[in-house]
């Protein structure tokens, strides 16, 4: 379908369409495709109370548009873009059925390979050493976010 829409549009030829199955490119794409309501459904639960008359002052004081943006509306949206980007993150990171399914051999995450040598290899010191790292980055992903945004002001809904 991707590559139907691309050809149509005249984007890409016919005879140069996309590999999107069994590489990294399709896994994303794919993950893409799923993991995208997850992070909209928080950014339209925060951008909706915001109320358009601020962005409406900020222009009738002479802000530009973009001025008003920036300065007004996307802070107020900070809470849901944090919120959802940690969410599809911690999503993310423990897909295990979509990379294989999609990914084949060249689109496998850290999840994949964690899984791999706990069961095929047998080798649980390096799953175990993959599991902690994993664990390790999502630990510093979510301190920071608590720097940042703070994570009283996690807005879902």
């Amino acid at each position: 379908v991707v590559n139907d829409a691309l050809v149509s549009g005249g984007i890409i030829a016919d005879d140069s369409r996309i590999q999107m199955m069994y590489n990294q490119t399709g896994t994303i794409i794919a993950m893409t495709h799923i993991l995208l309501p997850f992070m909209v459904l928080p950014l339209y639960s925060v951008m909706r109370p915001i109320n358009p008359s601020y962005v409406r002052a900020a222009r009738s004081l002479g802000a530009t548009s973009w001025t008003a943006f920036r300065r007004i509306y996307f802070p107020q949206t900070v809470p849901g873009i944090g919120a959802g980007a940690l969410l599809v993150f911690i999503l993310a990171v423990g897909y295990y059925i979509t990379p294989a399914l999609v990914g084949g051999a060249d689109g496998q995450l850290i999840s994949n390979l964690i899984a791999f040598h706990m069961t095929k290899s047998l080798n649980w010191s390096l799953a175990a050493a993959l599991a902690s790292i994993l664990l390790g980055g999502v630990l510093v992903l979510y301190w920071l976010y608590d720097r940042l945004i703070g994570i009283d002001n996690l807005k879902l809904g």
